[in-house]
């Protein structure tokens, strides 16, 4: 809602009929939140929100057991629609004169209504997916970020920490712009197939019985097919590592505030993420862009491990890139069962994209936050 647009109000009767998965509306103080677009986006899970469905959640937000940031704050109020007036005979009153006033539009004024809101969405088909404000956001929402946000400068590092709920174009060209996003399936469809094909060959090999491990010059040991497991299991460990790394010091890295072109890779590789966290279209890797990770994985296994040695390796680091990749996703748009691992996984990495930037870098895994001392603070939810 515009700031300049009188608000709407409501009862609290209207507001208490709003509880269910298909409505939810909440309460902070007197202003009312539509969140039914965030219940399975909620870390807590959407019961959480739905028990508290027509209330005050003031309380809530501030704790215990989980104070809410002010990331947290301000993305509620990308759900504010209007405020709550106590005075049922007030609300009702200017219910009616709103019912009255919209019955007297003619049908060519509605007509008219309709056509211009339609080219309004044909000209700009995202300004309807978020509340964020077009007039002094610092850049243009209307028009591809991708070459805009280098201009930032000092301000970038705390306006791409400010996440909103609203789909972002990073290019005005279409076929870039198709090009840095992807359904979820696609990964599994790509990927899977190269997985256990690689998977049955390295295990095949392994069984005939002629690989050896060469020690020293003098000295080999068989590799038997039951290591293939073995081999299998320490590719997808090296992987969590390589997630792990590439995440901290990669798409985390800080670029320098007088430098466009660093802002604007760390944007396009991570940046537009943490901006719109649950952009469903860019919450996996194109498979594309993500053959050239793949290949440089595959290569730097290659040259230390002799031929099928390093291919099983390989084999189990990409099917720990495609579970990454769909723990990704879920946990974004997953509702997993309170308590159970993806749960705390989930928390975890929305307090990373909320509160905790700087720490929280695992993934499917939390391991290597504590050697490198990056685990984000334990909380309940």
């Amino acid at each position: 809602m515009s700031p300049s647009t009188s608000p709407r109000y409501f009862t609290e009767t209207e507001v208490a009929r709003h509880c269910t998965k298909e409505s939810c509306w909440v309460l902070m103080g007197t202003r009312v939140y539509d969140v039914t677009a965030f219940l399975r986006m909620h870390p807590g899970g959407e019961a959480l929100i739905r028990s508290r469905s027509g209330k005050d959640v003031r309380q809530a937000m501030e704790g215990p057991p989980h104070r809410h940031s002010e990331n947290a704050r301000r993305w509620m109020e990308q759900y504010y629609i209007g405020e709550l007036n106590r005075d049922s005979v007030t609300g009702e009153a200017q219910t009616l004169r709103a019912r009255n006033k919209a019955n007297k539009q003619t049908e060519g004024e509605r007509a008219q209504q309709t056509t211009e809101a339609k080219d309004e969405d044909e000209r700009d088909p995202y300004s309807l997916c978020s509340s964020v404000d077009l007039d002094k956001d610092l850049v243009d929402w209307r028009k591809p970020l991708a070459w805009q946000v280098g201009h930032l400068r000092e301000k970038y590092d705390a306006w791409v920490h400010q996440p909103v709920d609203r789909p972002i174009r990073l290019f005005g060209n279409p076929i870039m712009e198709a090009i840095t996003k992807t359904s979820w399936y696609w990964v599994p469809i790509v990927w899977l197939p190269i997985v256990f094909y690689l998977s049955w060959h390295c295990y095949t090999t392994l069984a005939q019985g002629t690989t050896r491990l060469a020690l020293t010059s003098g000295f080999s040991i068989p590799i038997h097919k039951y290591f293939f497991p073995v081999l299998f299991m320490m590719g997808w460990f090296l992987w969590s590592f390589i997630e792990y790394c590439i995440h901290r010091f990669v798409f985390h890295m800080n670029p320098p505030a007088h430098n466009y072109y660093l802002i604007t890779l760390h944007f396009l590789l991570h940046g537009q993420h943490h901006k719109s966290p649950f952009d469903g279209s860019r919450l996996v890797f194109p498979p594309g862009l993500a053959s050239l990770v793949v290949a440089v994985f595959y290569m730097s296994i290659h040259c230390v491990l002799p031929d099928i040695l390093g291919v099983c390796v390989f084999v189990g680091g990409l099917g720990g890139y495609v579970v990454y990749d769909m723990i990704h996703y879920y946990l974004h748009y997953g509702s997993p069962k309170k308590g159970s691992y993806l749960y705390s996984l989930k928390a975890y990495h929305v307090k990373h994209h909320f509160e905790h930037q700087r720490s929280g870098f695992g993934i499917t895994t939390t391991f290597w936050d504590h050697p490198f001392n990056t685990t984000i603070p334990d909380e309940k939810f």
